[in-house]
C-alpha cells in the first residue's frame, strides 16, 4: 500500500525514486517498471 503511494508520487512529479525509504525501494521499483515507467527509477 505504502508502496503505491510512493510510486503514485513519484509518477506525478512530486516525489523522486531517490526519496523512496530503503524497505521500500524494491517494491516501488517493481511498480514502476511494471508500468512502464522505468526512466523514473534514478537514484
Amino acid at each position: 500500500m505504502m508502496a503505491m503511494l510512493w510510486t503514485q508520487q513519484i509518477m506525478i512529479g512530486k516525489k523522486t525514486y531517490a526519496q523512496v525509504p530503503k524497505l521500500l525501494k524494491e517494491k516501488v521499483k517493481e511498480i514502476l517498471i511494471d508500468s512502464g515507467c522505468e526512466e523514473l527509477v534514478t537514484e
